[in-house]
């Protein structure tokens, strides 16, 4: 069984980079000075943690301008479809939801081309074209928070 929790010290932050390391930087070759950025200290992060009690996931959200932004979404290849990302979005969203200041606000995100069916299953829709972001291919993602 997954299970995922707001990350809440630094040794499960260290995780959770660690997993973003793996993921954005090592497998997509997502350039470090892109990947770790100024949001990281007021994001809501979250960490995914399979049977064993080992890390095998990571997201996070925050507010801006223009809505909940919900990012950074990575699975370890070796927990991929095992259900770790319904999990994570699941949660995250649900999180969201609990927060007052975030109804009737715009959730949205910046989805990986092979997630888009994922985050629909959830009720986000594609708004736009599709475009490139750390040299892969993206859609924007949105969803009011009734």
């Amino acid at each position: 069984m997954i299970t995922v929790k707001v990350v809440e010290d630094k040794e499960e932050l260290k995780q959770i980079f660690s997993i973003r390391e793996e993921v954005f930087v090592k497998e997509q070759k997502v350039a470090r000075e892109e990947e770790y950025d100024e949001f990281e200290e007021i994001s809501t992060h979250f960490i995914a943690t399979d049977e064993d009690g080992k890390p095998c996931g990571t997201a996070r959200w925050r507010f801006t301008e223009n809505g909940m932004k919900l990012e950074r979404f990575a699975v370890l290849k070796s927990h991929r479809g095992r259900g770790v990302g319904q999990a994570l979005v699941k949660a995250v969203i649900d999180n969201i939801k609990e927060s007052p200041d975030s109804i009737g606000k715009k959730m949205y995100m910046h989805a990986q081309l092979p997630a888009v069916s994922l985050y629909s299953r959830f009720g986000f829709e594609k708004v736009g074209e599709q475009f490139e972001e750390c040299n892969i291919m993206h859609y924007q993602m949105e969803m009011v928070n009734s």
